[in-house]
């Protein structure tokens, strides 16, 4: 990641929070998650979405679906490592070609672009570098 990330949105999953009923418990409190140690290292604040609303998951879960429809659920590959190329093409293909509505009609690598010209303080890394091709 060419920035710095600051936080991070998850669902309620066992392995990103307890039980509601134990989280205010003491144990759970001194003890911690793995992934919440990991965030509170890199200095990441670790958000919870609200417990059934599963809608404020939907933009990853459609990506999931455009992934599994754009790969797997159109061709069959010979190996895994067939299977790795071909996803790697796509994510490129995605990140430095498909302009989405989301964005204003920017590709991804655009959109990150745009926000280091308007914030570079937020950057660890020039994202100019990840454009295909020369870097002149």
């Amino acid at each position: 990641m060419p920035y710095a990330i600051h936080t991070v949105l998850t669902d309620n999953g066992i392995q990103f929070a307890e039980l509601p009923r134990n989280r205010e418990k003491p144990t759970a409190r001194w003890r911690g998650l793995p992934f919440d140690r990991t965030c509170s290292v890199h200095g990441i604040e670790h958000r919870l979405t609200k417990p059934n609303h599963p809608w404020t998951n939907g933009q990853v879960e459609r990506m999931n679906c455009t992934l599994k429809d754009d790969t797997v659920r159109r061709y069959h590959y010979e190996s895994h490592d067939s299977l790795r190329a071909y996803l790697a093409a796509f994510v490129d293909a995605y990140n430095f070609a498909r302009r989405l509505k989301t964005l204003k009609g920017l590709t991804p690598l655009e959109f990150v672009t745009q926000h280091w010209t308007d914030q570079p303080n937020r950057f660890k890394l020039n994202p100019a570098q990840y454009f295909p091709g020369l870097n002149v």
